[in-house]
């Protein structure tokens, strides 16, 4: 990686940006052409996307200053090392390949992927052609990464046609199972064991218990159910999963960025692999424009100066996350891993303390059911909370078309209300306004377009790293509650008097 990192001069930069004059978002608006010069519209394969940050307080001060510490940062040399597959994970030597799985990076790697996919594909299109008999349903077992993306895909793109009802459970409470068990037949039925390590402890204990629920219903051979997704493949085959049932992924893949890889055989299932193949597509689009356009063009870093700038210069806290689309409702659940997960950090990939703030908190909803319930936070109290809208031109229903021209009307109007406010001698009826948001609109809501929307969220994550100087890709904060949860019975472990009275009162010790 070439470049050395100035932190004097990227240190500068952020007193410089703190120092900058706060125009208001009304005053941005008098000047000609702010809706041009901070739209971008992006032509991809499933529809365009707008990227609208007209309505944040970036202006091209608050731009130059955060391009000048993207200078000092090596901005671009990281980006570049990452496009190439070499180490940016410096805490456990790896590269972060997931873009290799959309067909983009290192040729080694793209061209392992592509095998992995055609081996994914292979069992896919099995499946869907009865070559292991009728299946009607999936049931998808991970946790985090794992997880939410399938999850997010399949909730979002596979309500209506699924060629397989898949149901996917993450949580070690035994009541998630059992909802799944509900509603299956054990007769038709697949489960997915996905776990980069597979040895994840609330996965393999899910995992078990889905066998046991096999056994009891009378199925002879519970083993040849499972389909194991993973990047240690003996570890699943040792677990007991026919070799050919292995769906590998590469070791380079972090988990929050594994939905490209095997762990979307579920999203496969229920697409189809020309949905999936889409939905790649999308991706790539997105890791195209991310690697090959200028800092000031580029949505990804637009959208990361955004954050940057209410978090360095602005003390914000939080940021807000408000799906206009009931097929996006999980958006917000992906986006607070991915994010907090990947920046939730105090130091500097070097193990430096950071000695700023890193991650915001990110938290959002559903709208309309969200204005209803903490919008009343974002107009009129104390708080300033940035706030993306993101919603879908073409509806997903086959409704009275009042029903979108109602959600886009109140997407769209919530985002006027809380830049323009509105003064009132009334102090209970007055709305402050000048208060950020940015809308992400696409032209349809499709396997491309939503591959689309969360490549733009990693690269803006990525970016966001790179400026601050955080390794997004390691997540040893996970580690310490699951320690201490697995001593918990043993012998000589001492707990503080709060959680031995907890341990105590649930009969745990």
């Amino acid at each position: 990686m070439a470049g050395t990192i100035d932190l004097g001069k990227a240190d500068a930069g952020w007193a410089a940006l703190a120092a900058l004059p706060r125009p208001t978002l009304a005053a941005l608006f008098a000047e000609a052409g702010r809706v041009e010069g901070y739209s971008t519209d992006l032509a991809l394969p499933g529809g365009t996307i707008r990227f609208d940050l007209s309505k944040t307080h970036l202006d091209a001060a608050v731009e130059a200053a955060l391009i000048d510490i993207a200078e000092a940062m090596q901005f671009d040399a990281l980006r570049a090392a990452l496009f190439a597959g070499e180490v940016v994970n410096p805490s456990e030597g790896r590269a972060a390949e997931h873009i290799a799985q959309r067909g983009i990076g290192k040729d080694a790697s793209v061209e392992e992927a592509a095998r992995f996919h055609e081996r994914m594909r292979a069992l896919v299109e099995a499946i869907h052609e009865g070559v292991l008999g009728d299946v009607k349903s999936l049931i998808h077992i991970g946790i985090g990464g794992s997880a939410l993306g399938p999850a997010l895909a399949i909730d979002a793109l596979a309500r209506k046609n699924s060629k397989v009802a898949v149901h996917v459970v993450s949580n070690i409470d035994g009541c998630a199972l059992e909802a799944a068990f509900a509603q299956c037949d054990p007769a038709t039925t697949l489960i997915a064991v996905a776990s980069k390590t597979f040895t994840t402890t609330e996965t393999i204990l899910n995992a078990n218990s889905a066998i046991e629920w096999l056994l009891d219903a009378g199925i002879a051979d519970p083993g040849g159910r499972v389909i194991a997704l993973t990047a240690a493949p003996d570890k699943a085959v040792e677990w007991g999963v026919d070799e050919t049932r292995v769906l590998p992924f590469q070791e380079s893949v972090g988990g929050r960025y594994s939905l490209w890889s095997s762990i979307g055989f579920p999203v496969a299932m229920a697409l189809g692999w020309q949905g999936f193949a889409e939905f790649l597509d999308g991706a790539a689009a997105i890791d195209r424009h991310f690697a090959d356009t200028p800092l000031a063009e580029n949505v990804c870093v637009r959208a990361a100066f955004s954050d940057l700038y209410y978090t360095q210069a602005r003390g914000c806290q939080t940021r807000a996350c408000f799906a206009y689309d009931e097929r996006l409702k999980l958006l917000p659940s992906y986006l607070q891993q991915l994010e907090m997960e990947s920046n939730g950090k105090s130091v500097r990939a070097d193990g430096t303390p950071l000695g700023r703030p890193s991650a915001p908190v990110t938290w959002g909803g559903v709208g309309t059911d969200a204005q209803h319930a903490v919008f009343q936070l974002l107009h009129q109290g104390t708080h300033l909370i940035p706030v993306d809208f993101i919603a879908a031109i073409m509806p997903g229903d086959d409704l009275d078309t009042a029903h979108h021209v109602g959600l886009l009307s109140n997407c769209f109007a919530q985002g006027a209300a809380l830049m323009a406010g509105r003064a009132s001698t009334d102090g209970n009826r007055n709305y402050p306004g000048d208060r950020p948001s940015a809308t992400i609109l696409c032209e349809a809501l499709n396997p491309a377009t939503l591959g689309a929307l969360i490549a733009f969220h990693e690269h803006r994550t990525f970016a966001n790293a790179a400026m601050l100087g955080i390794n997004p890709f390691d997540q040893f904060g996970v580690e310490l509650g699951k320690d201490i949860a697995r001593s918990i019975g043993q012998a000589g472990v001492d707990f503080d008097a709060s959680t031995t009275a907890l341990l105590e009162a649930a009969g745990l010790a």
